[in-house]
Order: C-alpha cells, then sequence, then structure tokens
C-alpha cells in the first residue's frame, strides 16, 4: 500500500518496481500505447472502497477490515486490451469481478473462468504446495461476480457456463457468475452503476469533452454519487477520463486508417445507405467496425486526416 493508502496494480506503470502481488506479476503491453487506469480500477485498488465493496456483497461480515483486505490486483493475463478486472482476497474468499459497460456477453463466464485457473496457480507456486501429492490443496474459495452497468431488460441474476454453452449439461464443470446491477439503496456498487450513469449522459451532451468530465464530477458530488472519492482524487479522475479519451480515439483512427482507400470510400457510401434505412449511428459504427463519432464525420461529410 502506497501512503494515499491505495494498493499498487500489478499492470499499472505508476506502481513502480516495488509493487508486490501474491497473484501476479504478469505485465502486458497496451496495443493502444501507454497503459492509462480507469475509474473502476483507481477507485477499487483503494482499500478504503475496496472494503466497501466487500461489505455490500457480505453485509453479515460486520467485522472486516481494512486489514483483511488482501491482494487488490488487476488481471491482464491473456489479452493486449485494456479491461476492467478485479481480484481481491478477503479471509480466505477469493472475489473475482468484471465490468460489463454497453455490451453483454456470454464470453465473460470463459474470462472468469480463466483468470480463477490462473489466480489458482499463482496461489499453489507461492503456497509452494504440491499439486501431484496426495495431500488435499488449500485454496482460496472464489467468488464470481460481473457488474453490469449497461442498458438490458433480461438481466439474470446469475450466468451458468452450463446453460451458455453446454445446452445445460453439468456433468463435468458448472461454474456461476452473479450479475451485480447496481440496485442497492446507497452501496458503493451502486454508486458506480449511477456513476457510469451520469457519465454516459454527459458525453452524450459534450463529447469526449473536459466539459463532460468536470460535469460527471459535479453532479456526482451534488448526488453524493463517490462523493469523497471525487473529492479526494478529482484530479486524477479528470486525468484518466482524459486518458480513456484519448485511447477510444486512438483505437478509432487506428481501426480507420487500417482500411484502403477504396474500402474507405465503400463504408462511407455504406453508412449513407444504412442511415438512409433508419439505423442508428451506434449500429452503423458496429457493423463497419469504426468509431461512433467517425461515422457521424462521415455522414456530415467531414473528410477525415489519415494519421
Amino acid at each position: 500500500m502506497d501512503e494515499s493508502g491505495k494498493v499498487p496494480f500489478t499492470n499499472v506503470p505508476e506502481a513502480g518496481e516495488d509493487a508486490k502481488s501474491s497473484i501476479s506479476e504478469v505485465q502486458k503491453p497496451d496495443v493502444k500505447g501507454t497503459v492509462k487506469d480507469s475509474v473502476f480500477r483507481d477507485l477499487f485498488g483503494d482499500r478504503r472502497y475496496a472494503l466497501q465493496l466487500y461489505q455490500a456483497l457480505h453485509p453479515e461480515d460486520t467485522d472486516v477490515t481494512e486489514a483483511d483486505i488482501g491482494d487488490v490486483t488487476i488481471h491482464n493475463i491473456f489479452t493486449d486490451q485494456e479491461y476492467n478486472d478485479l481480484g481481491m482476497n478477503v479471509r480466505g474468499r477469493l472475489l473475482v469481478m468484471l465490468e460489463a459497460q454497453a455490451s453483454w456477453t456470454m464470453n465473460i463466464i470463459i474470462r472468469i473462468l480463466l483468470y480463477l485457473a490462473h489466480i489458482w496457480n499463482e496461489h499453489i507456486e507461492t503456497t509452494k504446495q504440491n499439486r501431484y501429492g496426495s495431500k488435499r490443496l488449500e485454496l482460496p474459495r472464489p467468488e464470481l461476480y460481473m457488474i453490469y452497468t449497461g442498458k438490458r431488460k433480461n438481466r439474470p441474476e446469475w450466468l451458468n457456463l452450463s446453460e451458455e454453452f453446454f445446452d445445460g449439461n453439468k456433468d463435468f464443470l458448472e461454474v456461476q457468475v452473479k450479475v451485480l446491477y447496481g440496485e442497492g439503496k446507497d452501496d458503493i456498487i451502486s454508486q458506480y452503476v449511477s456513476f457510469t450513469k451520469v457519465y454516459n449522459e454527459q458525453v452524450k451532451l459534450y463529447g469526449r469533452t473536459r466539459k463532460a468530465v468536470l460535469e460527471t464530477i459535479r453532479i456526482c458530488k451534488d448526488r453524493n454519487l463517490l462523493k469523497e472519492y471525487f473529492e479526494k482524487r478529482e484530479k486524477e479522475v479528470i486525468n484518466i477520463m482524459m486518458g480513456l479519451f484519448d485511447q477510444e480515439k486512438a483505437v478509432e483512427q487506428y481501426g480507420y486508417d487500417k482500411m484502403k482507400e477504396g474500402e474507405l470510400m465503400k463504408a462511407k457510401e455504406t453508412a449513407r445507405n444504412m442511415k438512409r434505412e433508419g439505423m442508428s449511428d451506434t449500429i452503423i459504427a458496429k457493423v463497419l467496425n469504426v468509431g461512433q463519432e467517425v461515422v457521424q464525420q462521415w455522414l456530415a461529410g467531414v473528410d477525415i486526416a489519415r494519421m
């Protein structure tokens, strides 16, 4: 833990060479450029808020303290992309939590299962247990969660490996992931989900701009959403969110730049035709695999310079 009370992440450069984790020290390069943090990881990387997260999940565990919060680690180990993945060890419980924003996918079950296997493997090696011996291995008990911040009519409480992948057959393996929608009264999970909704609303109003970030923070403070966190780390949050904007723009430009000139002209025409058919900019962007702002500029007749 550093002087600010934050638990250093193993794959964030700012953590420095002294950052340690009994789970993983694997680092992956970010294909989009410099690795940026996210509010999700910055928030729950602080033991104060990690404790509140645990208490929201286990209100019956009334005497748990910050000292009981073990490793708070991000496990971007199977991908070069930036995802919001969190592991936390508390009193023999291993909480693995993933965040899904706008998109809903059952593949998150596979991601979380692979993470769990990796964490257990690291735990066995760190504790010098013999996986080939007759003595039973001592493993932290897993709890698997997904925080969903998007919009969806069907909101299941659990995702089941057997149902999503094997037609309900669970003869040899079953994995269950609990889905959290932030529907508590005032816990930190609910506050975080509400923050993401405010953020999305402000981006719609002001685009990916500093004003959108500042308005998001102001509104959250007014509504008492993560107020203490924003008051203490406002400058850092602004830098984080502006960095995320830069990443999103880089991804859009990267995808755009990959197009050959003929493909570019065809994509522009396709976008215009789809718009005439009443399709939204979001759908057009997904179909053509470019950023939504790129689509909007195409439809407006703006020529986008290549990088």
